[in-house]
This record gives structure tokens, C-alpha cells and sequence, in this order.
């Protein structure tokens, strides 16, 4: 086990609120714990933040910054031992599982962290919380153990986790023979209408064990925190606490952490595929809220045909762009089309294709970028969001659909593509509707050059994103709410009966 520990210089642990941070491994979800975990030492909470090799080495940067400032953060590498859980070596991080299969035997293995996280802890001053992402139902037993609270921490908006929880509670679905058959979600403050087949979900009986424990988990945790804030999901956020009686704390966006230093900004989640310098420079040939972004997220597979038609596309909208390629989506086939097939150089006058990571927020709050198309991941929509760029949307799968219905009919900050069916996670290549590139014209010029119609949306879009930083400032909801979540996480611990021996 490695530790880069972060000491509280003359400080006693036990007079110290200390928290434990468990994040699932996927990029989506270890980005806003970081973030979490250094506001949270930002207010002299001792933070021990739980990785394994691989992931500690995407977050290297975070760790440094971290040092460098002094924040109590420990980060803790528990080994994850792939191979005795079948997977291949290094396989630590969903975007990393190449198979369905695989992926089956990486959710069933997340609980192998148990023992050596419980060893850690106990060596160490008696933990006051787990904050852990709600995809580790087996924290609950760990918490249990302890004596202490669990919160579980939803990397997605409070707006889908209701419905979800609502679509379960009454049993909406049962009995639908047609997976495209619609209902009217139950339970919420207005009409919102979705399909059988667009429901969160887990593939494979192969899971159903894992299933039934994660909401057992989150029906038993303590309390919620989204990586969200109050004025964007007031309704959502009250009639889920009235349902569940439970207290959510919105504490987000939490990626304005980082938004005074451009490289922090650029190295979250992984090391860049293109020197900040190089996209920058670009960016500021540019006329404001003249490039549209287009980025799918770490954990969807993109057929080349898919990509083609996206660049095409692009090509026929006449604006500027910029077009990211993840290295699972890299083939043969495309570098062919991009370079051989001319793509790159008929439109390199006004455009950017980046092969590999992309540093999202940092490209996102660029004055000339105006648009985005989204895979409707909560994170980069969120980033979105506070930046005040409007969105195509182009949902996938799990969660994709109900944050769709959020940004284009709640929000009305987007325009949808009109996808209705899932794709198969970790299936690769695997579309069920080919997207034209007559279509992804069309979305574009709506999106860019949409007139009246476009310029309102841009419109709340701007005021979105004032409202978000107003909530992220000093005595904003999110920043009084993470002031409540440290005060109430003692109030929480008195109320938890011991259930396992004191940590030493």
C-alpha cells in the first residue's frame, strides 16, 4: 500500500474532522472527487482519498498541486489485484474494461477493496465520514463497522436520480412488452415522458447481485451529495429529500476549483493529448462563440462510420471545430479517412482533431467555443453548464437520457439529435441508428446559427452559468452547503450506533 500523505503540521487528527473519500473508477466520477476531496482539505478537513496504482497515476498532477499547496489530502493506493479477479493487468478504470464480459468481473471485484481500505483506517486516526460514490455499495458494510456515517456521492444530477428512483419505486416499466413504449416518469414536479428502453440500467444476470446491492446501499446511506448546485435543480433536490428523507448537499459545479489555473484545469482526469499552448493559440484565432466542441466522454465506443458522418458533417456546417478522437476509437480506418481521404487538410483552416484526451474544461471555457456535443455524461455537461455553453445532445447510454430531458426540456440550454435508443456499453462499435451527416448539419447550424430561437438559449445559457459561480463563491448554496456538510457529518457520527470496534 503507498501513501502520498499530505501531514496537518501540528494539528491532532482527533480534534480534525477526517474524511474518507472512496471514488469509482471511471474518469467521469474520479474527476469531481478530486475536486471534492481539495475543497474539502481547502477547509482544514483531513481528506484520505482512496486509488490504486493506475488510477493515482491519472491523477498525478492533482497530487502534486496538492502537496505543493500543503492540503491535508492523503492519497492512498490500494492494490487492485487484477488478476485474481480475472481481469487483464492494469485494468483498473472502467474505460479501461474491454469487454462486457470483463466489465461483469470488475463490478462483482470493486468489493476486494475492503480488507485493505479497513487496514488502512484502522491504522490510522478513526475515520468521522465515508464519503463514497455510490457504485461501492460494500462501503456501507465498511462504515457499519467503523461506527460512522456513509454518504453516497452521485456522479449525475439529482434530477436523474429521482426519476430513477421514482421509475423503481412505482414499477413503471413492469409488464412493458415494447422497450420503445413512452410513460410520463412518476412522482415529479412536471411532465417528463421516456422510453423503457432509455431507463438507466445494468446489462446481464451476471450483475443483478451488484444491482440489488447498490440500491440497497443508497437506500441505507445517510445522506447524498451531488456534484450539483441548488438553484439549478431546486425542485428535484426538494422532492427528493421529502421522498427520501434524507438530506442531499449540492456542493458543485466543483470543477470552478480549478478554474484560476489554466494547467490545473487542463490536467484534470488525465495528461493531454495536445500541449495547452498549441489549443489555446488556436482558440484565440478565433471569432467568440464561433468552434463547437465535439466529445463523446471516456466510456462510449465509436464506430469510424459514426465519426465519418460526425466529421462530414462538421464539414458541411461551415464552422469551426474541434473533433475528439479517444484512443479507443482510433483505427486504421479512420486515420485513412482523416489523412488519405483529405479531411484534415480540406478542413484544417478551421478546425482541430485531437487523438486521445482532451482537455475538456479547459477547452470549454474558451471564449470562442459556443457549443458542445455531449454525450449527456453528468460531468461534461455540468462543465458546460457553468461556462455557459449551450449543448447538441447525443445521449448513449445509463444515465444519458434522463440528463438529456434535463438540458433540452428543463433547461432548455440544448438542442437533442434525436437518438433513441441505447447503445450497449463496452460493446464496441455497436450504434443501433446510424446519426447522418445530413443530421449532425442540421443540430450544428441550429445549435450555432439558430436565430431568435438560438440566441435565447445562448441567453440562459450565460445566465446559468453566473448563477452556477454565484453558488460556488463564498457564501453561495454550494459553498454553504459543503460548510454544512462538514458541520453536520459530526451531528451525523453521534447519531450512528457503533457497530464494530474502535479504530486505533
Amino acid at each position: 500500500m503507498e501513501e502520498h500523505a499530505v501531514t496537518m503540521d501540528g494539528e491532532s487528527c482527533q480534534s480534525t474532522p477526517h474524511l474518507v473519500l472512496v471514488p469509482f473508477f471511471a474518469p467521469g466520477h474520479m474527476i469531481p472527487m478530486v475536486d471534492i476531496a481539495r475543497l474539502l482539505a481547502e477547509r482544514g478537513v483531513l481528506v484520505s482519498f482512496i486509488t490504486t496504482p493506475v488510477n493515482a497515476t491519472r491523477t498525478r498532477t492533482a497530487i502534486e498541486r496538492s502537496q505543493a499547496l500543503g492540503l491535508p489530502i492523503r492519497f492512498v493506493e490500494l492494490p487492485f489485484p487484477c488478476a485474481e479477479l480475472g481481469l487483464p493487468e492494469g485494468c483498473e478504470s472502467v474505460d479501461l474494461v474491454p469487454s462486457l464480459d470483463t466489465g461483469n468481473k470488475f463490478f462483482n471485484g470493486l468489493s476486494i477493496l475492503r480488507e485493505p481500505l479497513a487496514a488502512y483506517l484502522r491504522q490510522q486516526c478513526r475515520p468521522s465520514c465515508i464519503i463514497s460514490d455510490m457504485c461501492h455499495p460494500w462501503t456501507q458494510g465498511l462504515a457499519n463497522e467503523f461506527g460512522v456515517p456513509r454518504l453516497a456521492f452521485h456522479a449525475t444530477c439529482c434530477f436523474s436520480v429521482l426519476c430513477h428512483r421514482n421509475i423503481r419505486q412505482y414499477k413503471v416499466t413492469d409488464g412493458f412488452a415494447d422497450e420503445m413504449e413512452s410513460f410520463v416518469v412518476p412522482g415529479l414536479p412536471h411532465r417528463v415522458e421516456i422510453t423503457k428502453d432509455q431507463v438507466p440500467f445494468f446489462e446481464g444476470s451476471d450483475l443483478e447481485r451488484y444491482r440489488n446491492e447498490l440500491i440497497e446501499a443508497d437506500e441505507t446511506s445517510d445522506g447524498v451529495v451531488f456534484d450539483s448546485f441548488y438553484e439549478l435543480e431546486t425542485l428535484y433536490i426538494d422532492s427528493y429529500q421529502k421522498a427520501t428523507g434524507k438530506k442531499a448537499w449540492a456542493v458543485g459545479p466543483v470543477c470552478f476549483y480549478n478554474n484560476l489555473d489554466v494547467e490545473d484545469r487542463a490536467a484534470r482526469g488525465d495528461k493531454a493529448a495536445v500541449d495547452s499552448r498549441f489549443y489555446l493559440s488556436w482558440l484565440d484565432s478565433r471569432k467568440p462563440g464561433s468552434v463547437i466542441l465535439i466529445s463523446f466522454g471516456s466510456l462510449s465506443h465509436t464506430p469510424p462510420s459514426q465519426i465519418i458522418e460526425i466529421g462530414m458533417g462538421l464539414e458541411a456546417s461551415g464552422n469551426p471545430f474541434i473533433l475528439v478522437i479517444k484512443a479507443n476509437d482510433q483505427s486504421q480506418e479512420l486515420e485513412d479517412w482523416l489523412l488519405q481521404g483529405g479531411f484534415e487538410e480540406r478542413t484544417k483552416e478551421r478546425s482541430l482533431v485531437i487523438r486521445g484526451w482532451a482537455p475538456q474544461l479547459a477547452i470549454l471555457s474558451h471564449p470562442a467555443v459556443g457549443g458542445f456535443v455531449s454525450h449527456c455524461g453528468w460531468n461534461s455537461v455540468l462543465e458546460a453548464i457553468s461556462v455557459g455553453v449551450p449543448m447538441i445532445t447525443w445521449p448513449l447510454f445509463a444515465d444519458h437520457f434522463l440528463i438529456e430531458r434535463l438540458v433540452v426540456e428543463v433547461l432548455r440550454v440544448g438542442i437533442s439529435i434525436e437518438v433513441k435508443r441505447q447503445v450497449k456499453w463496452m460493446v464496441s462499435g455497436q450504434f443501433r441508428k446510424l446519426v447522418k451527416r445530413e443530421e449532425v448539419e442540421a443540430a450544428v447550424r441550429a445549435l450555432m446559427d439558430g436565430g431568435v430561437e438560438g440566441q435565447e438559449r445562448r441567453e440562459r445559457a450565460r445566465l446559468l452559468a453566473e448563477t452556477a459561480r454565484r453558488a460556488a463563491e463564498v457564501g453561495g448554496s454550494s459553498h454553504e452547503n459543503l460548510t454544512s456538510l462538514i458541520r453536520d457529518v459530526s451531528l451525523l457520527r453521534a447519531s450512528v450506533n457503533d457497530k464494530g470496534p474502535e479504530a486505533t
